[in-house]
């Protein structure tokens, strides 16, 4: 039988990122026990409010506050660079964070961002495990990829270096070929994300991006865009900063600067973060279902 007491009445914000959209809340007092089974009901798209993942802004003793996203799938999705900026944006509009100069948690890393305008700067994590020039065999044609950590892992695949693709960037299989590629074994246990990137310029590209966790394409994606900027450093000599035109047809920025020993710091993603509506919902804990929507 369904308890009154587990019915609870929740604001939400439903946010865009160049595009990634998000549900976000302020958990501080803790009305979210169980995230990953919120996450599914309330980004489907079909039952829900629909979204790219879930983030959830919680408090922190070490920072402005603690953020924690989870993909639309439920699963733990570690850092989200429009997710960061979205949230940002959030904090310093609901006025939890007073000044434009923001510090947050997540994944035990302080981030800083900076909402300059209408666009949000967020300083990334510093880069680990670039694979430069790998292969693997995918419906028996070989891709050839470049791999980077960027916050979380991904792959990155230039269609100029791949004839056996389908080219232009606009007539890749995105969801099918992304798919083959985020659960090759080759990237086993966790997989990873996948860029396909056409040159627009020196220090300019077009990308589009399968999202583990997602398991679709989104609109766009802020470590992925970051991940495709580097590796055209390394790889095509692309100077900072890179401008990514995602799916959304919206342009993301990417900052970052070299070390004498081929490293990079100072990375940072900018673009736009926006508030798209905001509403309550009535969610049953019980039975982890959302009511209504208003």
């Amino acid at each position: 039988m369904m308890k009154r007491d587990d019915q609870r009445c929740i604001e939400f914000t439903k946010m865009s990122g160049a595009g990634n959209d998000f549900v976000v809340l302020d958990n501080r007092k803790g009305v979210v026990t169980d995230p990953a089974a919120f996450a599914r009901e309330l980004c489907d798209r079909r039952k829900g409010i629909g979204a790219d993942g879930l983030l959830l802004l919680e408090a922190s003793d070490r920072a402005d506050f603690l953020m924690r996203y989870y993909n639309s799938d439920g699963s733990f999705g570690g850092m989200c660079g429009n997710g960061g900026r979205c949230i940002s944006r959030y904090a310093y509009t609901r006025q939890i964070v007073n000044q434009t100069e923001i510090r947050f948690e997540a994944l035990e890393h302080i981030y800083n961002a900076s909402i300059i305008r209408d666009v949000v700067k967020l300083m990334m994590k510093n880069p680990s495990d670039f694979r430069i020039d790998q292969r693997i065999e995918v419906s028996q044609s070989h891709v050839r990829f470049h791999f980077v950590n960027s916050g979380s892992p991904h792959c990155v695949i230039f269609l100029d270096e791949n004839p056996g693709l389908v080219a232009p960037l606009a007539e890749i299989d995105v969801f099918g070929v992304g798919r083959q590629i985020r659960n090759h074994e080759y990237f086993l246990p966790d997989g990873t994300n996948v860029n396909f990137v056409e040159k627009l310029g020196a220090n300019g590209f077009s990308v589009r991006t399968y999202e583990r966790g997602v398991e679709e394409e989104t609109l766009a994606c802020g470590t992925g865009s970051v991940a495709v900027a580097l590796i055209a450093n390394r790889v095509r000599e692309s100077a900072s900063p890179v401008s990514l035109k995602v799916r959304s047809g919206e342009t993301l920025t990417v900052d970052f600067a070299n070390t004498s020993n081929s490293e990079y710091k100072d990375v940072s993603l900018s673009g736009s973060a926006h508030i798209v509506f905001s509403g309550q919902i009535k969610y049953d804990f019980s039975s982890q279902s959302i009511l209504d929507i208003a």
